[in-house]
């Protein structure tokens, strides 16, 4: 790596612009940085850590990065740092402006603006810097890459702090840890100690789990046993761990299953006598129920065929009247007959009674002769009205066509009032329908006009709509690009996580595919003892996949939210240009106003056809009125002769209507009553006639029903109606009588059969003796089952525990033989077990290895700087109490020969030992990132406790650097320096800020 040109800008101490050319610097190998306290050369060294890492060192890392800005700076200067370096052959520019406050554009006061990142690479070919992205997190990956360093380890390597150094070499072997395994990331093999110490509680737990698992299988089989033998409970002395549990618990399982197998046996037999016993009580008790149930039936068969006997008067009362109603079923048709001819006669007498009570006094006793004479007289002299009634209809019509004569009279007399109202006002209407027709022509020039200004008023209040959407939308598209961005950034670090976690299992994931007598990807051996094991963080190829895959998903994401916030704002500034600056509330109000009067102009100039339409219709009313006025004085002449001559007939017809009408209101009126007179006394006749004939009816139907009584057997009609019977009292009659003939047959039956006989002629049988026999053979029986049962079921318990728990002992022997390597190898990791004789912890010993390399990387430079004399070596001696081994640090003093602790050296001792340590430490970190060359290098003060021989001697050993092609940075405040490092970087304190000077002699 090596520096080209570093600019800052409203930085740290710097309030402008300043440019600092480490190409002219590093020309001479060795240049000196320096400047009164407080300038800020440190700033400078701070400037290139922002830069790369977009963080300053952490000894001066605030909480925010606001405290970057520089306090002189003006308020409009955006804080900004730019890099130009070469880094694992390319040539890159970064430039960061962190988050800072800026002048709000609009009103006062300030608002936070966010940082921003970009980088740029140079294409030698065609001579120009080419953009390679500006997202934080993808330049912070390049550079880290490309650095193959942390941030920390940056400031280790390239800005060697000689006060953090000497503090190393005074320090005990914790700082010392916590120091290392921040530069060499050895927190790993910290992580496979917690590891190794997790699977060790886990074995251990797994097989105290197991132990209790097989102890409480054991007390469930002392439990299924029933009997704990006479030693009281045989697992009361064993808890999980012990070595011999197993076998106990199985030697004494094997014991109970034969006892309970004996047992089993013995109430087997049991349960079989039992079984016999009770099948002889059944039978018994069998064979005494039969008996009792003959006996039973031979005494209800007696006392049914007493009760027979005492029902025997009703069963014959039964019987008689079931054949009465049999013999009236002859004389029940007509005993209906006679009913319906009584019936009808009530019907014909009530009719009669209502037609002659119409009648007029005289007439209501006549006979139906009488009557019919009466109705064809009257029906005489209604016929001989025919002609008197046409008169009377021609009057009335004569009277309505005179009423129509005046009622057209007076219509006529209205028009012709109405007609000359209408014409006295023609001229006034005539004008005001030209004056419509000629204001609609001027119109539509107007309407014309209006609306081309309405049509672009209308384009400009679109476009400003438009306008007012798309801001709206660009604001939601930013957001939707901003929460684009941050989830691909997600996205990428999930991707690489899950490969880090990936790489870090490698070594598992490639001992999964290793197989007896293939040789190994890695060593090569087709052996293969202790292949790794995965972690339980550990993923595979597949999850790696997966997380690249959606990484590259939000990666289209976040570019697809970019085109359309680029498409958005492109659409925005069209229709700016389209609306202007006017607001759209304004451009609205002016639609509206040019809507109103385009509507008011065509309103009018559309009216024009309607206009010239009404002047036509107003001038052929005028036609019509003129016409219709004549018409009706024509009317008005026909009308008086027609009416002259309806009066004279009129007046004849009503002296021919005079003489016919009599007494009555009108010749109608007299044929109506005549009318009705006929109808009553044709109602009558026939009233009377039918009640006549209803009578000689009855009476024959009464001579029928004596006759057919007679001959059924019945003294009267009467007996033979009050026999008869309906359907369902002559079925339940009949049912009754073929129930009584069934039980006599049932109870004869009964009483007939020998074996109920001989059965009453025996004791009476002793069932309750019986029954109490047979509960207590079944008390015996149960009793026997469920002890045969409960042995069964002991044994079968005892059986399926007893296959458990050597199951269990069986999968527990590989548990513990795992769990004693597990704690083997957890204790030798931890520095607790004996066979690690220093007592060292695994992540201790990969840092002495480390520390190790760094001492002898150092010990050549010490050995320069010191004249021969000290040289720097590494100690794995014990450490004191609980502290750590292994990574002591001795210095051996060639004049005397001794070697003692480093923290016995002198001030300027210290120096150049830190100096030589933190130079052998660049060197091991850089073989460790991969062999990165670094070009620049600053070493940071303690010079001015050297003397000028060693001074000159440390020299010596930071200008052969220079020879393998380093530039070295000094910073210090030694005025001797200036006269030796004639290349120098000044920086100057003004009020305005601090200003940076180079000072670079010129050859030649």
């Amino acid at each position: 790596m090596r520096l080209h040109r570093l600019t800052v800008t409203a930085f740290g101490p710097f309030g402008r612009t300043q440019t600092v050319d480490f190409d002219e610097l590093s020309a001479a190998g060795l240049f000196l940085l320096h400047g009164p306290t407080g300038a800020g050369k440190t700033s400078v060294l701070d400037a290139v850590c922002y830069a790369l890492y977009g963080g300053v060192p952490g000894a001066r890392q605030g909480p925010g990065q606001r405290q970057l800005r520089s306090d002189h700076a003006d308020p409009d200067t955006r804080t900004e740092v730019v890099l130009d370096l070469t880094v694992g052959g390319r040539r890159l520019e970064v430039t960061r402006q962190p988050e800072q406050l800026r002048p709000k554009k609009r009103g006062t006061g300030l608002t936070p603006e966010k940082a921003q990142s970009w980088l740029r690479e140079y294409d030698a070919a065609t001579g120009t810097w080419k953009a390679l992205s500006r997202s934080h997190q993808e330049i912070g990956e390049e550079l880290t890459h490309l650095l193959g360093m942390s941030r920390e380890q940056f400031c280790q390597v390239v800005l060697l702090p000689q006060g953090d150094f000497a503090r190393f070499l005074r320090a005990g072997a914790e700082d010392r840890a916590k120091l290392l395994g921040r530069l060499f990331d050895t927190h790993r093999f910290a992580a496979v100690e917690q590891h190794l110490a997790e699977q060790r509680t886990a074995a251990q737990r797994r097989v105290r789990d197991a132990d209790e698992r097989l102890l409480a299988l054991a007390h469930r089989m002392r439990q299924a046993a029933g009997d704990p033998g006479p030693g009281g409970d045989p697992f009361g002395d064993l808890s999980p761990g012990d070595p011999g549990l197993a076998d106990t618990v199985l030697e004494w399982a094997a014991l109970a299953r034969c006892a309970a197998r004996e047992r089993r046996d013995a109430t087997a037999a049991a349960r079989r006598l039992a079984e016999t016993a009770h099948a002889a009580a059944q039978r018994h008790l069998e064979e005494v129920r039969e008996l009792d149930r003959r006996q039973r039936r031979h005494a209800a068969a007696r006392q049914r065929a007493a009760a027979l006997a005492d029902r025997a008067e009703e069963h014959r009362r039964d019987r008689t009247r079931l054949e009465r109603a049999r013999a009236a079923e002859t004389v029940a048709p007509v005993l209906d007959e006679r009913e319906r001819a009584e019936a009808e006669l009530r019907r014909a007498t009530r009719a009669e009674e209502r037609a002659r009570a119409d009648l007029p006094g005289d007439l209501a006793q006549a006979p139906a002769e009488r009557l019919a004479e009466l109705e064809r007289a009257t029906r005489q002299e209604l016929g001989a009205l025919g002609a008197a009634r046409r008169a009377e209809e021609r009057s009335a019509r004569l009277a309505a066509e005179l009423a129509a004569l005046d009622r057209d009279s007076g219509s006529d007399e209205e028009l012709l009032r109405e007609t000359e109202e209408w014409l006295a006002g023609w001229e006034t209407v005539r004008a005001a329908h030209q004056r419509r027709v000629d204001a609609a022509a001027e119109a539509a020039p107007r309407a014309e006009q209006l609306a081309r200004r309405l049509d672009t008023a209308r384009r400009r209040l679109a476009a400003a709509r438009r306008r007012d959407d798309l801001t709206a939308e660009e604001t939601a598209a930013r957001a939707e690009l901003l929460a684009a961005h941050e989830r691909a950034l997600a996205a990428k670090q999930r991707w690489l996580d899950v490969r880090a976690r990936r790489l870090d299992g490698i070594a598992a994931e490639l001992a999964g595919e290793l197989a007896d007598g293939t040789p190994c990807m890695v060593c090569g051996s087709p052996d293969h003892p202790d292949p790794a094991r995965p972690g339980a963080e550990h993923v595979d190829r597949h999850a790696e996949e997966t997380a690249l895959e959606h990484h590259r998903r939000a990666e289209e994401a976040h570019r697809r939210a970019e085109r359309r916030l680029d498409t958005v704002r492109e659409r925005l500034t069209a229709a700016r240009e389209e609306a202007g600056e006017a607001p759209t509330a304004e451009l609205a109000d002016e639609v509206a106003a040019l809507e109103a009067g385009h509507a008011d102009a065509r309103r009018a100039a559309a009216d024009a056809a309607d206009a010239r339409a009404a002047l036509e219709r107003a001038e052929r009313e005028y036609e019509s009125r003129l016409a219709a006025r004549q018409e009706a004085e024509r009317r008005t002449a026909s009308r008086a002769s027609t009416r002259d001559a309806l009066l004279r007939e009129r007046a004849e017809l009503e002296e021919q209507l005079a003489r016919a009408r009599g007494g009555a209101v009108s010749v109608a009126h007299r044929a109506g009553e005549l009318e009705r007179l006929a109808g009553l006394l044709a109602t009558a006749a026939e009233a009377a006639t039918a009640a006549r004939d209803a009578a000689l009816r009855l009476k024959e139907a009464d001579a029928r029903l004596a006759d057919a009584a007679w001959r059924a057997g019945f003294d009267t009609p009467q007996a033979a109606a009050d026999a008869l019977l309906t359907d369902h009292e002559q079925r339940t009659l009949q049912h009754r009588l073929d129930e009584r003939q069934a039980e006599e047959a049932a109870v004869a039956a009964e009483l007939a059969d020998p074996e109920l006989a001989d059965a009453a002629a025996l004791p009476p049988a002793g069932v309750a003796a019986a029954e109490t026999e047979l509960a207590a053979a079944v008390a015996r029986l149960n009793a026997a089952s469920a002890a045969d049962t409960e042995a069964r079921g002991r044994c079968a318990e005892l059986d399926r525990l007893s296959a458990r728990a050597l199951a269990d002992a069986r999968a527990l022997a590989p548990l513990r033989e795992h769990c004693d390597r597990v704690v083997r190898l957890a204790g030798l990791t931890a520095g607790t077990s004996a066979e690690n004789e220093r007592r060292m912890r695994l992540e201790s010993y990969v840092l002495a290895a480390r520390l190790e390399q760094v001492a002898a990387a150092a010990s050549t430079r010490l050995a320069h700087m010191s004249g021969g004399r000290y040289t720097l070596v590494h100690s794995d001696a014990r450490g004191s109490g609980r502290g750590r081994s292994g990574l002591g640090l001795h210095v051996i003093d060639a004049w005397t020969g001794s070697e003692r602790d480093t923290a016995t050296l002198s001030g300027g001792e210290t120096f150049f030992a830190s100096l030589a340590l933190a130079l052998g430490l660049a060197d091991v970190v850089t073989e460790e990132a991969g062999g990165l060359r670094l070009d620049t290098l600053f070493i940071d003060e303690g010079f001015g406790s050297l003397d000028d021989q060693t001074l000159d001697e440390v020299l010596d050993v930071l200008d052969s650097l220079r020879e393998r092609d380093r530039s070295v940075g000094i910073v210090s405040h030694v005025a001797d320096l200036r006269q030796r490092i004639p290349v120098q970087l000044e920086v100057v304190k003004t009020r305005t800020g601090s200003a940076i000077r180079h000072r670079v002699p010129r050859t030649g």
